[in-house]
């Protein structure tokens, strides 16, 4: 009987649903990733001097330009609306109504290989996914959650320790993502399997949301007892008036994780496609283990955090995160061969720190009520960054395929090192505030 309730105590937390969700989407990339490259096998551009693999790549860069676009713009106002619901107390809108846009998603994917439908339908797809909230709304309605159970000392080790258990999950579902997809029977053909345990693992992480996920509200006195805690001019005297927030240390942070975002979104974006090409040209089973060599930096920056945060403020944790991505990033523009990729993805094993840190050091500027909307705003901004950067990292590869097709790699860690300005500004600011006992 107590092992029984203790199981159910568990399921009722947050950390199943977010293994859950990671695990059928990591299930759902390779699946697309692989259903993309098969149905631009046969892609022809006028331009005559373009090889097959070049007009392959084209094609895929093309889909995914535009299915990324659309995933950005159209949870804009729905994740606001999901926020704003989430801060007057219906904390569960914001994880609910997106996880039901990413089943719609996956069903969708299952039809188009199914009933061999024409891949432009999963833009439809994306739609739908967008107009549910989708990641804008899902993961600063998960962290908005982790934020209000935690302590603003122990955040940044909470957030990093969510980051880990998302990363694991990933990191297992990309391992057997490869062989799923290549179950198949002669009626369906490859990736139906893969498809089909996807969408029933989002149907669970769906019913875990409605019916057993746990939401705990804090009272007022609580709120405001966090608000005070997380207030930068907090000491051990009393606080007689409300501390004004410092819009500019809002602003630094904002812009380090934009420019940063760009470079790592726009890399990896790229980087999907780049292993299907010569010299590299992975199968199915090998794009699951390079997808799961980037699960692994969750699970290797989680325990940078638990390392580093001892000695170092979250500032040199952010720092040390951009390094690590910046020299990974352009070692991968030289990579010929599967082991040189692995050894550039190995010096990435920080790059997860910075995003989670800068989220943990955004809730320690506002107020617990307002916690949810100004995580909900870094999102948005993210997204709006994704409008400039996709396209643009899109064009300069198609651009730079034929002399340079690393070149996008070498602009992403540029951009890394631009990021590191305003972070670098924010801890000569308030230097004193970020260090940990």
């Amino acid at each position: 009987m107590t092992l029984c309730r203790t199981v159910f105590t568990v399921l009722r937390q947050i950390e199943p649903l977010i293994m859950l969700e990671q695990l059928g989407s990591t299930l759902f990339d390779t699946a697309l990733q692989m259903v993309v490259k098969d149905r631009s096998e046969n892609a022809t551009y006028t331009d005559t001097h373009l090889s097959r693999e070049e007009s392959q790549q084209k094609a895929m860069t093309d889909f995914y330009m535009i299915f990324n676009l659309i995933v950005k713009l159209t949870p804009i106002l729905p994740a606001l609306l999901l926020a704003r619901l989430g801060d007057r107390g219906w904390r569960r809108f914001p994880i609910m109504v997106p996880l039901s846009g990413y089943l719609m998603s996956r069903v969708m994917l299952l039809l188009v290989v199914i009933l061999r439908l024409p891949l432009e339908v999963m833009f439809g797809a994306a739609v739908l996914f967008g107009l549910s909230g989708g990641f804008c709304a899902f993961w600063p309605g998960v962290m908005t959650l982790v934020s209000l159970d935690s302590t603003a000392d122990d955040r940044t080790k909470v957030m990093m320790r969510v980051e880990l258990l998302y990363g694991a999950t990933g990191l297992v579902g990309s391992l057997i993502s490869g062989h799923l997809f290549l179950l198949y029977s002669s009626n369906l053909g490859n990736g139906t399997v893969l498809l089909v345990v996807s969408t029933l693992v989002h149907l669970l992480c769906l019913l875990h949301s409605i019916f057993l996920l746990q939401i705990k509200q804090k009272s007022k006195n609580e709120m405001e007892e966090d608000y005070h805690l997380m207030s930068p001019d907090s000491s051990d005297g009393p606080v007689e008036a409300p501390v004004v927030i410092n819009k500019v240390n809002v602003a630094l942070l904002f812009v380090a994780a934009v420019l940063y975002l760009c470079a790592v979104g726009g890399a990896i974006e790229i980087l999907g496609i780049y292993v299907l090409k010569e010299p590299l040209s992975w199968t199915a089973t090998q794009v699951g283990y390079g997808n799961a060599a980037g699960c692994m930096i969750f699970i290797t920056s989680y325990i940078g955090v638990i390392v580093f945060r001892r000695c170092v403020s979250d500032v040199m944790l952010i720092l040390i995160g951009m390094i690590s991505f910046a020299s990974g990033i352009y070692f991968m523009s030289f990579v010929t061969s599967t082991h040189t990729f692995y050894l550039a993805r190995s010096l990435n094993l920080f790059a997860l720190i910075p995003l989670p840190t800068i989220r943990a050091l955004l809730s320690q500027q506002v107020s617990a009520s307002s916690c949810g909307t100004t995580l909900t705003f870094l999102q948005l901004a993210l997204k709006f960054a994704g409008l400039a950067y996709i396209p643009a990292f899109t064009k300069i590869y198609q651009g730079t395929l034929s002399w340079f097709p690393g070149f996008v790699f070498t602009l992403a860690s540029i951009l890394t090192v631009l990021g590191m300005i305003p972070i670098s500004i924010f801890g000569c600011r308030s230097p004193q505030r970020q260090r940990h006992n």
